[in-house]
């Protein structure tokens, strides 16, 4: 008999398959490959094998000529981060781009539409025979798609996939304020008994308090349980310089060895210099956009906290800056485009590029270890390492293991444990 979720704390129900974790998210950019990496991380730590693998690509990588099976970019990073030989590495079933959505909507109108249409209803049937294939004592961590509804077209949606290979779901959501609850909710509805759990990322410290005390209750409540709330951080926000070269297509004019300096905040040099030693003096790992016939104001930024200068209107800036930016290997870029374009692609570059920096690898494999409760999870799913080694319960071994801990926690004074991750 399918037993019912108590809405209370404490008594979540075990997914009925929990061989696969399925990592999803409401919204494009929340954090879902840092994510994968921190989970893999821990997992790894206790002694749990994993298998990776990301069904629907949306970032053809630069190995998708030589082998379809790495497609997608963030598979590319995931699996050379984790070191996962190909036999731990699933397939990409579809690299979705904007060719392959126009072949998506023409569907019945030519033989390339019926040909794409065909690979994914015959992919998606054949997910569950090549997923099944994995070692039984391994966890596979499958990145799911960027919203429930991307994937849709290909019936490779979240819910489409986690169906077909029978996986349990994680959610991370980016905190942008209080309504972000209407979308767990909803997404609650949709995914049922398959969700289990949500991680909130992002929080600022204004925030904090609030989430713990008044959201995380609320969602409890409902039957979602909050494994992890991870704070704000500027360095996941942050850009590379090289990223920034590569969205602004810029011209590098300097120390092109230091493209791998973070930026975490913008500033723009347009006012006189006095005013603007001051407003530099309050950044921190800047970017400051200036034109390039502002001399005083370049040598004012590389007296401060930048990281790189981005000149406007292709004026080539002079020896003396040249050398001093030498000196302090600070890199000076140059962009065909006015001041205002270039702060906006600067702008809209924060928080919304892929994981790729090792720093912020670490970072992020910091932050879940700190904030995430993985404990919590692998009771979720039904697996409880001990010593070292992984083993599956089933739901009235768990409820005994999680009663025993109880009972031992009341003894020595300290009661059940908080619920969500650690803070």
């Amino acid at each position: 008999m399918k037993k019912k979720m108590n809405n209370s704390v404490g008594e979540e129900k075990v997914p009925k398959y929990s061989r696969y974790l399925l990592v999803g998210s409401l919204e494009a950019n929340t954090g879902k490959s840092a994510t994968v990496l921190g989970l893999a991380s821990q997992l790894r730590e206790k002694g749990l094998p994993i298998v990776y693998g990301k069904p629907l690509g949306n970032s053809i990588g630069e190995d998708y000529a030589k082998n379809a099976q790495v497609g997608d970019a963030d598979v590319e990073f995931i699996a050379s981060t984790l070191e996962l030989p190909p036999d731990l590495l699933l397939p990409t079933i579809l690299c979705v781009d904007e060719q392959s959505i126009e072949t998506g909507l023409s569907v019945g109108k030519d033989s390339s539409a019926k040909t794409l249409r065909d690979r994914t209803v015959t992919g998606r049937s054949g997910l569950l025979e090549i997923y099944s294939q994995v070692p039984s004592d391994s966890l596979v961590l499958l990145e799911g798609p960027g919203t429930l509804a991307e994937g849709s077209l290909f019936n490779l949606s979240l819910l489409q996939i986690a169906t077909v290979v029978e996986a349990a779901v994680l959610l991370v959501a980016r905190f942008n304020s209080e309504g972000m609850v209407d979308g767990l909710l909803s997404a609650k509805q949709r995914l049922g008994d398959r969700l289990v759990g949500v991680l909130i990322n992002d929080i600022t410290n204004e925030k904090r308090g609030n989430v713990q005390q008044t959201i995380v209750p609320f969602l409890e409540a409902q039957g979602i349980p909050v494994l992890g709330r991870l704070p704000r951080s500027n360095l996941l926000q942050s850009v590379s310089v090289f990223e920034l070269v590569q969205q602004l297509d810029a011209e590098v004019l300097c120390c092109p060895d230091r493209l791998d300096l973070m930026v975490e905040s913008l500033r723009i040099g347009a006012m006189n210099v006095n005013s603007a030693l001051k407003y530099f003096a309050k950044g921190e790992n800047m970017a400051v956009v200036t034109g390039g016939d502002r001399t005083d104001m370049q040598l004012a930024a590389l007296e401060t906290s930048t990281q790189c200068l981005v000149l406007t209107g292709l004026i080539p800036p002079s020896e003396m800056i040249l050398n001093r930016a030498e000196e302090l290997e600070v890199p000076i870029l140059s962009v065909d485009k006015d001041t205002l374009s270039t702060v906006e692609i600067i702008d809209s570059t924060f928080g919304r590029v892929r994981l790729r920096e090792p720093v912020k690898v670490e970072c992020i494999q910091k932050l879940m270890a700190s904030h995430f409760d993985i404990d919590r999870l692998l009771e979720l799913l039904g697996r409880i390492p001990e010593c070292g080694e992984e083993r599956t319960v089933g739901w009235e071994g768990l409820k005994v293991n999680r009663e025993q801990r109880r009972k031992a926690a009341k003894k020595k004074g300290k009661g059940d444990r908080g619920i969500g991750g650690n803070n």
